[in-house]
């Protein structure tokens, strides 16, 4: 059996030990190392000597089983593990090993290098082909091109894992960078010499300055655009391009009437006699900009750029073909040492209007025109995701391209190879009503295959033949990936297009290994341009299928299905679709809206879960003024007063329940002049009545609630499912809501996200310290902690100091502004506290913590106080946090400039209040400001 190393396996002090590990499994020898499975998830562990263990792991690539080393593991401390998140393993328990069952429980690999001996791990197993190492280990700067599935997330992530000081991955799609966060911090990955950020272009655009409004999109323009007379010589998205990608691109701001016009050929969609009056729809559209409330992120990113500081030691562009060089040359001011960066992306899948090429990135990068055509640019062959029928349309669409118009610059003549065996598969099936119910019945209750369309308003035409609701425009495609895709009517629907993109290409033109460099000939002539999106568009639909394309055509002779090879599929044929549970679809709903599909998601929930909204009044702030309303104009109803004397008691608020008592509120005034011990039974009432099932661990009757309502639907106290599980230790159900898609960064009424409940429970009970939050912290812990500090945004890593304190301080924090100490610690008087925080508040509990969620090294209280003075307002250090401001000598209090996200639903982004009204939901319903 092969045997592999993690690339960052630390062997230490038994490289010896290792390598006779390695050589035993090599001859298939399980019983000399004594190799045992583990019950916490697919790993197992072999003896290197009397107290250190390794952890691997078995992955199948084809017929072959390999054996992972993953980890070293010193003096039996299994709960320090990476990867078994703070499991106690008692290694006298552990059964026998199984070659057979560990062969057939292995993780399925796409691919794995013949001879390599090291692999990387993101969340899956990653063994780099020659050509991705060579990028791997290739200094900056680096330029990196690659298809769809070439693995270019993957080789960044894994580079920027090695590059230390302040660090920047940025692209413009909001969930590609979450998910970049998600994978580079998989398995619990750290890297103590780096603080790395993982931004949307509009995020990074706001932890620069917060611009004011919202970045218009192409449906805002669509619709400005409609209005205007005179347009007849274009459409809206041409015109679009034109305004973003040539008018507002440049680093220097929009371009002058005069230099718009002096343009070359080749630098403009419109000819010269068409820009006069393509420049005067410019300024109205500026003009429109800044009375409908609305920003160009291009023309923000130029104003930006002259008071940029330099803030990255270095900065990863994903995708950077959807931005300007504007907003390029934005990111890339950000760096500290000019060159420090890597660019990745691929100009085949441009969908977003831009103008990008290439050629006009090195430009920008190096002034020098000899300079920028040296600069080396790495091409990424290889596709690991698409079969090799899916591969080769794809090619060919390459081909097509590049036979009709010539090369759009050098760096993006290149065809792909696939890696996948599986043959895959593309045919075409005709327009026909049978047909089509007969694919329906099919695929209709499967989440394995979705229906792509060309344009935005050709959606509704595919409902009404296909009852999925996995429905997308092209420009909704990107960044999704499916086994099989249906493109309903792509190419019929745009028919004389693509009828004049095939135009002279010959099924010769298609024979081709390899794309020579020709660029057009008529410098005059504008098909690129024009015809550019639809080329694209189709091959960014094809690339999403992992396996097969059917493509459903009401124009089964058009020309360009005969150049592709594609043909017709059998009308009847049987597919193996696997239907898709409750489960699936709750997942894929929550998956579609982290990608901002909500119109998709929200037809999952609505269609297929049948979800409902919840029969009780959630207690928002606006429902518990008025119930306080209520409660003071009719005192003497105490069945008014109950729901709120209930919110008082769940949260101790003490001065709500001195107002309530005050009122002549019984169960307030029984509460306020109890014992201890009576305010423990009191209150204990209270919660069996509102949390009953997450009390008994009654998995059943909160999943049923899910099924009903939605996995982050919000009971009657405002939380969450997963918030109560984890507030009662309740890991088997975390597990089940998690699986289900439930939502780490949804809030409280006080802005308290799961993790940061968990730290607040562990800080009042040292037995959940000790078993329960180490396990709940790594599942719950959020990709980023995002505050307002003035008018920036400021986003902490989780391996980032700052991301603990804060956390530990907006867990507590509602206790400290409520002036009522839990009773589960003791014997307290009511009484008001300062509303700060002392450095040995921040420790409660400290010595029950597991180490996972506080290493060792951050415990020493010299190290709280440096990063409590580095965080502070006023501080010189770099970069500047200015979370919290220092009242006096030890003692913290937050920064008033400083702002929350509370976010109190799974549709909604939530609204920024201040740190002051945090612990005061019914204060910011009057209207309070933050």
């Amino acid at each position: 059996m092969r045997f592999l190393s993690y690339r960052d396996l630390e062997t230490g002090r038994v490289k010896r030990q290792l390598k006779k590990v390695q050589e035993a499994i090599e001859r298939d020898d399980f019983r000399s190392p004594d190799v045992k499975k583990l019950a916490q998830g697919p790993y197992y562990r072999a003896k290197l000597d009397d107290t250190n263990r390794l952890l691997l792991t078995f992955v199948r690539s084809g017929p072959e089983t390999v054996c992972l080393a993953l980890e070293v593991i010193h003096q039996h401390a299994y709960e320090k593990s990476r990867f078994l998140r703070g499991a106690a393993i008692d290694d006298s328990k552990l059964p026998d090993f199984s070659a057979a069952q560990a062969s057939e429980e292995a993780q399925a690999v796409r691919y794995l290098h013949p001879t390599r001996r090291e692999f990387h791990l993101l969340d899956k197993v990653i063994s780099f082909d020659d050509t991705q190492d060579a990028v791997y280990r290739t200094p900056a700067p680096v330029i990196l091109v690659g298809s769809a599935g070439s693995g270019k997330t993957a080789l960044t992530l894994q580079k920027l894992r090695d590059v230390p000081g302040q660090v920047l991955y940025v692209t413009l799609s909001p969930y590609l960078a979450q998910s970049a966060a998600q994978l580079y911090g998989a398995h619990g990955f750290e890297n103590e010499s780096q603080e790395v950020a993982f931004l949307s272009f509009t995020d990074f655009l706001r932890t620069i300055r917060v611009p004011a409004g919202r970045e218009v999109t192409f449906g805002d323009f669509r619709d400005w655009a409609a209005r205007q007379p005179g347009l007849k010589f274009t459409d809206a998205h041409q015109l679009f391009e034109e305004f973003r990608g040539v008018l507002s691109s440049d680093p220097g701001g929009p371009l002058s009437r005069e230099a718009y016009l002096g343009l070359g050929v080749r630098q403009s969609i419109y000819s010269a006699e068409q820009r006069p009056g393509v420049y005067d729809l410019f300024g109205k559209y500026l003009k429109w900009l800044d009375g409908s409330g609305l920003y160009d992120a291009s023309l923000i990113a130029s104003a930006y750029l002259r008071g940029v500081s330099p803030t990255y030691d270095f900065v990863v562009v994903d995708e950077v073909q959807d931005l300007t060089a504007a907003q390029l040359a934005l990111i890339l001011g950000t760096l500290r040492t000019p060159g420090q960066f890597l660019l990745c992306g691929d100009s085949n899948q441009i969908v977003h209007p831009n103008f990008f090429s290439w050629a006009a990135v090195k430009t920008l990068l190096y002034r020098d025109p000899e300079l920028a055509e040296r600069q080396k640019i790495s091409v990424l062959q290889a596709n690991f995701r698409n079969s090799g029928e899916v591969t080769r349309v794809a090619n060919d669409l390459l081909k097509i391209k590049h036979a009709r118009f010539g090369s759009v610059d050098r760096e993006s003549n290149f065809l792909v190879r696939a890696v996948a065996g599986d043959p895959g598969g593309v045919t075409f099936l005709p327009d026909d009503p049978r047909v089509k119910k007969h694919l329906d019945d099919q695929i209709r209750g499967s989440t394995e295959y979705a229906v792509l369309v060309l344009r935005d308003e050709d959606k509704d035409a595919a409902r009404r033949a296909f009852g999925t609701p996995l429905i997308f425009s092209v420009h909704e495609a990107k960044g999704l990936e499916y086994p099989n895709i249906i493109l309903h009517n792509f190419i019929s629907g745009a028919r004389q297009t693509y009828q004049e993109i095939t135009q002279g290409v010959t099924p010769a033109d298609l024979q081709k290994d390899e794309l020579g460099y020709a660029r057009a000939r008529d410098k005059s002539d504008k098909s690129l341009e024009i015809y550019k999106f639809y080329v694209n568009a189709l091959y960014v639909a094809v690339t999403r299928a992992v396996n097969r394309v059917t493509m459903i055509e009401s124009d089964t002779r058009h020309p360009l299905l005969s150049l592709l090879g594609v043909q017709v599929g059998d009308e009847a044929e049987q597919l193996r679709v696997k239907r898709a549970s409750r489960d699936d679809w709750e997942r894929e709903a929550r998956k579609l809206e982290l990608q901002g599909k909500k119109e998709q998601a929200s037809d999952i929930r609505r269609r297929i879960l049948q979800q409902k909204p919840v029969p009780w009044e959630v207690w928002t702030p606006e429902v518990l003024t008025r119930l306080r309303q209520d409660a003071r104009q009719h005192p003497g109803d105490v069945k008014r007063a109950r729901e709120l004397t209930d919110y008082a008691l769940l949260n101790l608020d003490a001065p709500l329940l001195e107002e309530l008592r005050d009122l002549k509120i019984k169960p307030a005034q029984s509460f306020l002049r109890n014992t201890d011990k009576d305010r423990r039974l009191q209150r204990q009432g209270v919660l069996d009545k509102y949390r009953r099932p997450y009390e008994t661990d009654n998995l059943k009757a909160v999943l049923a609630d899910t099924e009903r309502y939605g996995v982050d639907h919000r009971t009657q106290e405002n939380l969450t499912p997963l918030m109560l599980a984890t507030l009662h230790g309740r890991v088997r159900l975390v597990d089940a809501l998690l699986e289900r898609g439930a939502d780490v960064n949804q809030t409280d009424l006080f802005g308290r996200t799961p993790h940061m409940l968990a730290l607040d429970r562990a800080m009042q009970d040292p037995e959940y310290a000790a078993t329960r939050l180490g396990p709940l912290w790594e599942r719950l812990r959020p990709a980023h902690l995002d505050v307002l500090v003035g008018d920036r945004l400021t986003r902490l890593a989780p391996d980032g100091a700052e991301f603990y304190f804060l956390s530990v301080m907006l867990a507590q924090w509602p206790h400290y502004t409520s002036g009522l100490v839990h009773p589960e610690l003791g014997p307290r008087e009511l009484r008001v506290r300062e509303v700060g925080f002392f450095v040995d508040a921040l420790q409660t509990n400290l010595e029950h913590f597991p180490l996972t969620v506080l290493r060792e090294a951050r415990r020493k209280r010299t190290y709280f106080n440096h990063v409590l003075a580095r965080a502070e307002e006023g501080s010189s250090y770099v970069p500047a946090r200015k979370l919290w401001t220092r009242a006096a000598h030890g003692f913290y209090v937050f920064n008033p400039a400083l702002k929350v996200r509370v976010l109190l639903a799974p549709d909604s982004d939530g609204e920024w209040v201040g740190a002051a009204l945090l612990g005061d939901p019914l204060a910011r319903a009057r209207g309070v400001t933050g």
